[in-house]
C-alpha cells in the first residue's frame, strides 16, 4: 500500500494539471467541487462540480 500512495498522487497532480491547461480555473474549481462533495457525501456539491465539468466540456458543441 505505502508503495501506491505516490503513484496516486502523481495521477491526482497530473490529472488536476491536464483539467486546468484545458479547461482553466472553472475547470479546477469544478474539479475540486466534486472531490469535495464526493468526500463529504454531499450530492449538491458534487452536483455543482459536475455540472460545471459538463459544461466546460460540452462549450465547444454549444
Amino acid at each position: 500500500m505505502p508503495v501506491l500512495a505516490p503513484i496516486f498522487a502523481v495521477l491526482v497532480i497530473t490529472a488536476e494539471q491536464l483539467v486546468q491547461w484545458r479547461y482553466g480555473a472553472a475547470g479546477v474549481v469544478g474539479l475540486l467541487l466534486l472531490a469535495m462533495g464526493v468526500r463529504a457525501n454531499s450530492p449538491g456539491v458534487s452536483s455543482a462540480g459536475a455540472v460545471l465539468l459538463a459544461l466546460l466540456v460540452a462549450r465547444p458543441a454549444l
